[in-house]
């Protein structure tokens, strides 16, 4: 077996989201990704959730509804999970998230939980190892639960991990933190040692960012596998600046080169890109066909500039195996351009540890590229209730339906209402 990607052997296949009073979701909502067995293989979009799992999930799932509906909802609460994971300890404020907009909602806790597939020993030989024995997989799932007060969110009420050896069985316990109760571990997640530190995990930090600080190895494990995930987005949408972006292309050269074939293959009329040194640091020039001088970056087209800025996060995916979250990966960038960029999570080659892509988009017409397994719809009713749904639960969809056509004709719901 193939050395599989550290970032994969942790995050495997996330197929499973829940969502309840957070942002515009007020009563909960479950996306459940994996595939029915009857539906044919697409080894190229699907994969297992995990090594010698018999159920599968997209590759790609691309959200789709009007303005508002709650898109970027569900990508929100996709990235706060890992960022809660990784960085809870060292933030000072308030939690970067919301609850629902309502006296009702007010003081009911946000809930959150995903499921994916992952290695089930929480260890760096484990991880790292090249082949692994039978039952070394399975799913785990991550659950979060938190209390708002006071217009501010501080407090974990609950926060649990559960795993079953390969994806059977009941769930069994991880680690675990409900109130003022001591937080339980396990076996694969011992806490002797660490009882002085279990004893500062703030009300507002997670147990894997504090236990990690402190080289708690199943929470450093743990901690990678969050830091697969690569979001464009947490409170808002956050595209990176142009000295970041530049220092990133700058320590990547692999990075640039894959840049370079994808901008050509595109066809945006730039011929090559490079990056050059300033008093200021790098900055990038463009080669474009039939113009004697490169032209800078600030009169670059602001298509071109928006994909550039966005490969990094679907680069680092694709190279290192975990999700690429991309609100708005449609912006700016035509329409005949995302198929190719979807394209990308196919191709066995660019994509070796099957990274997945999470995308929210406006361009319908991709729904052309896409089978019903990837089409995610949110739409929001009179009270400003987000509804979120796959388009495996709308019956009597068939594979050759023209999407495009029978979504813009209502038949699937989540179409913008004008008038």
């Amino acid at each position: 077996m193939k050395q599989a990607s550290k970032a994969l052997i942790c995050c495997g296949m996330l197929y499973r989201l829940e969502i309840e009073n957070f942002y515009s979701v007020r009563d909960l909502q479950v996306l459940d990704l994996r595939i029915p067995k009857n539906v044919p293989d697409y080894p190229e979009r699907f994969a297992p959730i995990f090594p010698g799992a018999d159920e599968r999930a997209p590759k790609v799932v691309a959200l789709f509804g009007a303005n508002g509906s709650g898109k970027s909802t569900v990508l929100k609460a996709l990235a706060f999970i890992p960022w809660f994971l990784r960085e809870s300890f060292q933030n000072k404020s308030s939690l970067p998230c919301e609850r629902f907009n309502d006296e009702e909602s007010a003081d009911k806790p946000i809930r959150l939980a995903i499921e994916a597939g992952g290695l089930m020993q929480l260890s760096f030989a484990t991880r790292d190892a090249v082949t692994h024995d039978e039952g070394s997989f399975g799913i785990y799932r991550y659950e979060l639960e938190l209390l708002p007060k006071n217009g501010e969110i501080r407090t974990v009420a609950r926060e649990v991990l559960l795993q079953k050896r390969n994806g059977r069985g009941k769930w069994l316990k991880v680690f675990e933190r409900e109130g003022d109760k001591p937080i339980q571990g396990s076996k694969i997640f011992p806490l002797s040692g660490f009882s002085q530190v279990i004893d500062k995990v703030r009300a507002d930090a997670s147990v894997v960012a504090t236990l990690a600080l402190f080289e708690h190895e199943p929470s450093k494990v743990l901690l990678q596998a969050a830091e697969a995930v690569f979001k464009n987005i947490l409170l808002d949408r956050a595209d990176p600046s142009d000295g970041d972006l530049f220092q990133f292309l700058a320590q990547r050269p692999s990075a640039v080169d894959a840049l370079n074939r994808d901008l050509q293959r595109i066809d945006v009329g730039v011929e090559h890109m490079q990056l050059v040194q300033t008093p200021t640091g790098p900055t990038a020039l463009f080669k474009h066909e039939g113009l004697h001088v490169d032209m800078p970056w600030q009169l670059e087209s602001h298509g071109t500039r928006s994909f550039i800025k966005v490969f990094p996060f679907l680069s680092l995916a694709l190279q290192e195996g975990g999700i690429a979250i991309v609100d708005e990966l449609d912006l700016s960038i035509h329409p005949l351009i995302l198929p190719e960029i979807i394209r990308w999570f196919y191709d066995p080659e660019r994509n070796p540890y099957r990274a997945q892509l999470w995308t929210s988009c406006h361009s319908v017409s991709l729904l052309d590229d896409l089978t019903k397994e990837e089409i995610i719809f949110c739409e929001k009713d009179r009270q400003g209730r987000s509804r979120i749904y796959s388009l495996m639960d709308v019956q009597a969809v068939r594979r050759s339906d023209n999407l495009y056509k029978k979504y813009l004709g209502g038949t699937y719901g989540a179409v913008p209402q004008i008038g």
